[in-house]
């Protein structure tokens, strides 16, 4: 599925706190500044979740600083989504939003089903495990979508 690497990158999911942020996070560590990338969620009604923050650092990924947001901040503060060469969504719910704001640009949307991992596990390691199998998802489909990591010294 190696497709063409896009100039800017959005990935989306429901709240900008677990999925999206990973995957920003992991698109910027893995292929540095090859593309613009940002994320945002359906609803900010949350801050980034600390298991997303303990599994990306386990991959030397900051996650600490993140500020969740909106589609609708985002056009608030002047980012139009018809600047994204490709809009990567990560839920149902944001699939649905990315395609109703988008229906009169020309853009790609793909939808990856990755896993939500908030509600899994009882104990703190098991909860990790399914964050990190969440995190280990979108890696996945990142090296299936555009290849190897970006050699980029000190990173």
């Amino acid at each position: 599925m190696l497709g063409d690497f896009p100039q800017s990158v959005l990935f989306c999911c429901d709240h900008n706190a677990v999925r999206s942020p990973m995957a920003e996070g992991l698109m910027k560590k893995m292929y540095g500044q090859r593309a613009y990338v940002q994320s945002a969620g359906v609803r900010n009604d949350m801050e980034i979740d600390g298991f997303s923050v303990a599994v990306c650092k386990e991959l030397g990924i900051e996650l600490s600083r993140h500020r969740s947001r909106s589609f609708e901040e985002m056009q608030d503060w002047g980012d139009d989504l018809s600047q994204f060469d490709l809009i990567i969504a990560l839920s149902p719910a944001s699939q649905r939003m990315a395609l109703e704001l988008t229906r009169f640009h020309h853009l790609e949307i793909e939808y990856w089903p990755i896993l939500d991992p908030t509600g899994l596990g009882e104990t703190r390691e098991a909860k990790l495990a399914a964050y990190r199998q969440a995190r280990d998802q979108i890696k996945a489909r990142m090296l299936e979508r555009f290849g190897p990591p970006t050699e980029t010294p000190g990173r």
